[in-house]
C-alpha cells in the first residue's frame, strides 16, 4: 500500500538493521519532509530477504496506483532467484546440480554472477561467493550448528576444498545464460543480492520518471535527486557497536551506499571472539582490527560486494586498493584508545559536503 505523507511532516530518522547473512550491513538514513506545499511524498515498506525494505519517493507527477505491488514484485523476484533459504530458488537448484552440468539461469542471476566475478577478481579473490560452506561450518549460515564451537583444523581444511569461485563458469548463447561448476562448490549471494535488488527498484523508479527517491533494503541504500525538503539525502555511517550511534553523515544525490560490519554477529568461545565474516584464504573468521567498512558507488550491488571485500582485507590493504581503483570507502578499526577511522581519497568529497 502507498502512503502519501503530508508536506508538513516533522523530521524523521530511520535506523535500518544490518544485513542478516554473510556480511552485516548498517546505515542510518535521515530524510526531511518539506515545510511548504510541494510534491507528494510516497512511502512504501515491506519485508523480504528476512529483513525490511523501505522506499521513499518525492513525486512531482502521478505515480502508478500499484507502485507498491510493482516494487514488492521486483524485490520478491530477486529473493526467489537468489535466496539460500528457499528450496526452489535458482541458487539452491544450481547448488544441488552435478559437477560439469550446465544449469540455465535467468538474466538477473547471470548479471549478479558477472558482477560477483568482477569484484572477486578486482579484490584479489577476497569477495568469494562460494565461502558459504565455511560460514555454515562456523555456525553462521542457514545450516546452523547446534552449539557455538570452534571447528577442528581438519574440518576447516576439508571445507576449504569445497570453496573457490574460480570453479564456477558463466556462459551465454542464443538460448540464454548458463552456469557450470567444475567441482562441488556452493554459491551464496548474500553479499550482493540485496544491493542488486536495491538497484532493480531504483532503476524501475527512474524508468517511471520518479527521479527523487531513497531505496533501502536491510541497510543497503541508493538515492537520487533530493529529499522532500529539496536537499540532498543525508545518510549516516553508524558507530560499530551494539547500541549504535552516528559516526559520520554523508550527503548523497545520485549514489548507493553499503556497510559491512563484524560487530553484531559473532560468538565467544574460551575467551576469544569469532566473527561471522570468514577469510576465504584460510577459512577462519577475521583476525585484524577493522570492524566496519562503508562504500559509496553508483551501483548498490557493487558497493555491497566491495564493502565485504574491504572489510576482509583490513584497513591497510583496503586503503591501497580503494585509492588505486578510485573507490569511496570509510573504514573503522579498533585501536588502543577506541575506534580509529580511515578514508580513501574518493570518500573525502562526500564527507566534505556533509560537514
Amino acid at each position: 500500500m502507498i502512503s502519501v505523507v503530508s508536506s508538513d511532516m516533522s523530521d524523521l530518522i530511520i535506523r535500518v538493521n544490518e544485513k542478516l547473512r554473510c556480511a552485516f550491513h548498517m546505515a542510518v538514513v535521515f530524510f526531511l519532509a518539506g515545510c511548504d506545499a510541494g510534491p507528494d511524498v510516497i512511502k512504501i515498506s515491506g519485508e523480504q530477504f528476512g529483513t525490511q525494505y523501505r522506499v521513499t519517493v518525492v513525486a512531482d507527477q502521478p505515480a502508478p496506483d500499484d507502485l507498491s505491488d510493482q516494487i514488492a514484485a521486483l524485490i520478491g523476484s530477486v529473493d526467489q532467484s537468489m535466496s539460500t533459504y528457499r528450496g526452489d530458488s535458482e541458487l539452491t537448484i544450481f547448488n544441488g546440480t552435478a559437477i560439469n552440468k550446465a544449469t540455465r539461469i535467468s538474466a538477473d542471476f547471470a548479471e549478479v554472477i558477472a558482477l560477483s566475478f568482477e569484484v572477486w577478481e578486482a579484490s584479489g579473490y577476497l569477495f568469494d561467493p562460494t565461502v558459504g560452506p565455511l560460514v555454515n561450518l562456523w555456525g553462521f549460515g542457514p545450516e546452523i550448528s547446534p552449539n557455538d564451537r570452534v571447528p577442528l583444523a581438519a574440518e576447516i581444511q576439508s571445507t576449504l576444498s569445497q570453496t573457490g569461485f574460480g570453479s564456477v563458469t558463466l556462459k551465454s548463447d542464443e538460448k540464454g545464460f548458463w552456469l557450470i561448476k567444475s567441482r562441488n562448490v556452493r554459491i551464496d549471494l548474500s553479499g550482493i543480492a540485496k544491493g542488486y535488488a536495491v538497484d532493480i527498484v531504483a532503476n524501475h523508479l527512474e524508468m517511471l520518471a520518479l527521479t527523487d527517491y531513497l531505496v533501502e533494503i536491510g541497510g543497503e541504500v541508493r538515492v537520487s535527486g533530493n529529499n522532500p525538503k529539496g536537499k540532498p539525502w543525508r545518510v549516516a555511517i553508524e558507530t560499530p557497536q551494539m547500541i549504535g550511534g552516528v559516526e559520520r553523515v554523508l550527503e548523497l544525490q545520485a549514489n548507493a551506499l553499503a556497510t559491512s560490519g563484524d560487530y553484531r554477529n559473532f560468538f565467544e568461545f574460551e575467551g576469544k571472539r569469532y566473527s561471522h565474516l570468514i577469510d576465504p584464504r584460510d577459512g577462519y573468521p577475521l583476525k585484524h582490527s577493522t570492524v566496519s567498512s562503508t562504500v559509496v558507488m553508483d551501483s548498490c550491488a557493487k558497493a555491497d560486494a566491495w564493502s565485504t571485500a574491504f572489510l576482509i582485507m583490513g584497513h591497510e590493504r583496503a586503503m591501497t586498493i580503494a585509492n588505486q581503483e578510485g573507490i569511496a570507502v570509510y573504514l573503522i578499526s579498533r585501536g588502543p584508545n577506541g575506534f580509529e577511522a580511515y578514508k580513501s581519497i574518493e570518500m573525502e568529497s562526500f564527507l566534505a559536503l556533509a560537514d
